[in-house]
């Protein structure tokens, strides 16, 4: 069946893992207690600590414990979404006032921009937050390319390695899941949204797979649609 939409995982596909991990991971570190500390009274910081309250069982903790968890699930490199949230508050400073600009393969983003002016729905699929997601490619090193994505996924639509979460993208794109190509660096991933009906390509940048259940491309230049 013909492609009419390409879902992208972010980290390992279109941006450096390394970009991820040892430049905002890090930054995010570095300023996540002063920044809780300065913003207790914002509504979206107030939120964010609620769910992460609950997260750890806890909906009596005070900013000092809670500051503790999300150091921890940063050095353990947990999917939780309270977390990614706040990461991306953050981040959203760091990028702002110029500290890093989102990192792009040359290949993704020559190939995004081509596929989308031929006419193909682009969708982004990330552990990291909606916001998150937005800010990398709005303050990327190509400069602001929001505009090639028709919408934004992330883990409040469901985990990246659970068929499940496919077929509600699918459903919220209004696209059968069989037109739709999702490219990841991640072969469960892949297997979760082939299950879904999807099409797939595995993203093999450094070293290839003795074997996959995909097709396996070294760079967006090798994909065919």
């Amino acid at each position: 069946m013909a492609i009419r939409a390409i879902l992208t995982d972010i980290e390992g596909t279109t941006t450096d893992i390394y970009f991820v991990h040892k430049t905002l991971f890090p930054y995010a570190a570095k300023h996540l207690p002063d920044y809780v500390r300065a913003n207790l009274q914002e509504p979206a910081v107030q939120q964010i600590l609620d769910d992460a309250r609950q997260e750890i069982g806890q909906p009596d903790a005070d900013a000092d414990t809670l500051i503790d968890a999300f150091l921890g699930w940063i050095e353990a490199d947990k999917k939780v979404t309270a977390l990614k949230a706040l990461q991306g508050l953050i981040w959203a400073n760091g990028y702002q006032q110029g500290d890093f600009t989102g990192h792009l393969y040359h290949d993704a983003i020559t190939y995004l921009q081509g596929w989308h002016e031929q006419g193909f729905k682009l969708y982004v699929f990330s552990s990291g937050s909606v916001k998150a997601q937005k800010l990398l490619f709005g303050y990327s090193d190509a400069g602001d390319i929001t505009g090639l994505f028709s919408g934004y996924f992330d883990t409040t639509t469901g985990h990246k390695r659970e068929q499940a979460s496919y077929e509600a993208i699918a459903d919220a794109i209004a696209l059968p899941a069989a037109e739709v190509l999702f490219l990841s660096d991640v072969e469960e991933e892949l297997d979760a949204a082939r299950a879904a009906g999807m099409q797939t390509t595995l993203l093999a940048r450094d070293d290839e797979p003795e074997s996959s259940a995909h097709p396996v491309v070294s760079s967006f230049d090798e994909i065919e649609l």
